[in-house]
């Protein structure tokens, strides 16, 4: 099992493989996410959250995933242009993948058995779940999808003023 969440590679939406551990010593914020969601405004909230701490070493990582009610049915192009013209998004979104199931990505796997949910539950109940990572790759939390980004704003501070500095 691997040590932080710097071990791992993720895709990119053009298919190329970047490590996390160019996010080595960045507080981050997790998400999988979806266009069409009731939780989908919350891009807003992420987006929002992202640019008031980014200077501060804060990324939100956004995982676009279909295996709820098949809500992010668009390809990688189609995913970007909305998250661009709906949300402004400028935060990182990689390649659509699966948080559940034997196809889940390793990444994934690795998120929950670090936090599980609620009675210990290791499954992604649905989009927008959110993982908060420390700056040493620590899974520190887990929020489920009605936990606004406004509502995670104290523990990202928090997380950010505990970061070495650079």
């Amino acid at each position: 099992m691997a040590g932080s969440v710097y071990d791992f590679d993720v895709k990119t939406p053009q298919g190329n493989t970047e490590s996390l551990a160019a996010y080595r010593g960045k507080v981050l914020l997790v998400v999988n996410v979806a266009s069409a969601c009731g939780y989908t405004p919350q891009y807003a909230g992420l987006e929002a959250l992202y640019r008031t701490y980014r200077d501060r070493g804060f990324v939100v990582l956004g995982f676009p995933c279909n295996q709820f009610g098949g809500q992010e049915p668009g390809s990688a192009d189609e995913i970007a242009s909305f998250c661009s013209t709906r949300y402004d998004v400028t935060f990182p979104l990689f390649a659509k993948i699966d948080v559940n199931g034997s196809h889940a990505h390793p990444f994934y796997e690795y998120l929950k058995s670090e936090r599980p949910g609620a009675l210990g539950s290791k499954s992604i109940k649905w989009n927008f779940t959110k993982f908060l990572v420390n700056g040493r790759g620590e899974v520190v939390s887990r929020h489920g999808s009605s936990t606004t980004p406004a509502e995670l704003d104290a523990v990202v501070a928090a997380q950010l003023d505990s970061v070495p500095s650079r």
